[in-house]
């Protein structure tokens, strides 16, 4: 493990259920005591579908340590809500990124790999290599 700061994961879902099953689970697939911050970000405020900027920039400050903050996504919608908040420049920490990758696969990767104390340019690489997982 490492003395730096761990980056930090959000987990941006249209169910908010659904981003804190899989927050759960790369959390827990990460092992150990010390795991990368994980936050999910899912639904809207008043738990129905969709997404809230106001839930994700929250979670993004929840978890940023300094080392940057990975955000995943799972469709259309959080992509462009994401990319919203990181054209206005304020909202979201210094370091922040959409990273690129399969929802559930990608968040195991970028957690695990977080974990481990690697940085962000590592983490966004490894959840972005989750696209090449194969399942047969």
């Amino acid at each position: 493990m490492t003395d730096s700061p761990l980056v930090g994961i959000v987990l941006v879902s249209h169910s908010g259920p659904v981003a804190t099953s899989v927050a759960d689970l790369a959390a827990g697939l990460a092992g150990g005591k010390a795991t990368a911050p994980v936050a999910p970000a899912g639904g809207t405020e008043d738990g129905g579908l969709g997404t809230s900027a106001d839930l994700i920039a929250a979670a993004a400050r929840s978890v940023d340590r300094g080392a940057g903050v990975a955000l995943l996504v799972d469709l259309g919608s959080a992509v462009l809500t994401v990319k919203a908040l990181l054209a206005e420049g304020d909202e979201l920490p210094p370091d922040s990124r959409l990273v690129d990758a399969p929802f559930v696969e990608g968040a195991v990767a970028a957690v695990v790999t977080a974990s481990a104390g690697a940085d962000l340019d590592a983490v966004e690489a490894a959840a972005h290599e989750a696209y090449a997982y194969r399942k047969e």
